[in-house]
């Protein structure tokens, strides 16, 4: 199939003057030759063109190389795309010169492979991230087309932390590092877990730079240990003590903890530098050295049951929720109580360790020895002035 373009050219002139008189001058035919002769040139010195669709067929798309003669490029060769149209522009590289009733073959399939070699040599260099999709799954990895060009992606580079098994489903999008390139031997490898890792560092340092001491987050317990409980908050795992899992009991209370459990955490601390986060459970709950102040104020007196007596001091029962301690430096004048006997005491202080009630039945003695004393002072007769005289007369007489 043959076409005479110079002809079809001197067509197109003649029809644009008629419709549009006084438009800009059409191409001569010398220039016409010019730029034909150009594209041929180009096309047979086995380098990337861009030609111009003229027809596309069952089987192959027809494209203007500048002669006489079409060249064409298999249809197949755009199977990974979308087919051109007429009109369009596309890139190919010869593949074989045509003869008499033989178009010139190209190849769209080589020229884009071509070009992504060298746009992968570009950013091997530049060590800069590449697009690519997943076309093969195979073993040990994977096989990605990077516009045009295949390279390898072993499963240890395609997961964070590496993979041990497939993932990634066919025509996967994904980005990746070019980490080793060799055109001489038509090798490429590609790493996604070194793009997964950056982007994974950026937002970890996002999210420190968010959180703050005093926020309350929500995490999910990855691990119960001996020392506490690590909470993965965001990607991010932090640590509760075992001290600030609970007020009373921790040890006992981290044993309801499971993994995978949600939990409401408090922010104590943020290492940005170290990423990593102090978190409090017991933060946010009510402090019951705080809840016993409110209930018993200092120097206040009450009455509690002695539950046990040891050689470091009694225990006794002020409430069901509520105990007590007397030390023997705070015991009454008859010394130490007995188990069951019901005692009066002052409130002196709160242990902050196991939240009992520090009593002394010595000061509410001394208490109770000040208020008889003023007591007696206080109905005690006052003496007149004749009563003193009198008394001051007498005891004179005496004299």
């Amino acid at each position: 199939m043959e076409t005479n373009h110079t002809q079809n050219a001197e067509d197109q002139k003649k029809t644009g003057s008629e419709a549009a008189p006084g438009a800009e001058e059409e191409l001569s035919m010398e220039d016409l030759l010019k730029a034909e002769g150009q594209v041929s040139e180009k096309v047979h010195s086995r380098g990337v063109v861009t030609v111009r669709v003229v027809q596309v067929t069952a089987d192959l798309v027809l494209v203007d190389i500048g002669e006489k003669k079409e060249g064409a490029i298999p249809l197949a060769d755009f199977q990974d795309e979308k087919a051109p149209v007429a009109g369009e522009d596309v890139q190919a590289v010869l593949e074989k010169k045509g003869g008499e009733g033989r178009y010139t073959m190209l190849s769209h399939r080589r020229a884009r492979e071509k070009a992504a070699w060298e746009m992968a040599k570009k950013m091997f260099e530049a060590k800069e991230r590449v697009k690519g999709k997943v076309v093969e799954i195979v073993k040990g990895g994977y096989i990605v087309d990077i516009s045009g060009m295949r390279a390898f992606m072993p499963l240890s580079l395609s997961e964070l932390g590496g993979a041990h098994k497939h993932y990634l489903p066919p025509n996967a999008k994904v980005k990746f590092y070019i980490t080793d390139f060799s055109e001489r031997d038509r090798r490429v490898v590609v790493s996604r877990r070194q793009v997964l890792e950056e982007d994974e560092k950026e937002r970890r340092a996002q999210v420190l730079a968010e959180v703050a001491p005093g926020n309350i987050v929500r995490g999910v317990v990855s691990k119960v240990t001996e020392d506490g409980l690590l909470v993965r908050f965001q990607g991010i795992e932090g640590l509760v003590l075992s001290a600030d899992v609970a007020w009373r009991n921790p040890v006992e209370a981290m044993k309801t903890y499971k993994r995978g459990q949600r939990v409401k955490c408090r922010v104590l601390s943020v290492d940005k530098a170290g990423e990593k986060i102090g978190f409090g459970l017991k933060q946010l709950m009510p402090n019951p050295v705080e809840m016993l102040k409110r209930k018993f104020a200092y120097r206040s007196r009450i009455t509690a049951k002695v539950v046990s007596v040891a050689p470091e001091g009694a225990v006794v029962k002020v409430s069901e929720q509520v105990e007590g301690f007397v030390s023997p430096e705070n015991y009454g004048a008859e010394g130490a109580p007995k188990e069951g006997q019901e005692i009066q005491g002052i409130v002196v202080g709160i242990s902050s360790s196991d939240f009992r009630l520090t009593l002394s039945i010595k000061s509410c003695e001394e208490f109770e020895d000040r208020r008889r004393v003023q007591q007696y002072l206080k109905g005690s007769p006052s003496l007149t002035l004749g009563q003193i005289l009198r008394e001051s007369s007498e005891d004179e007489g005496e004299l």
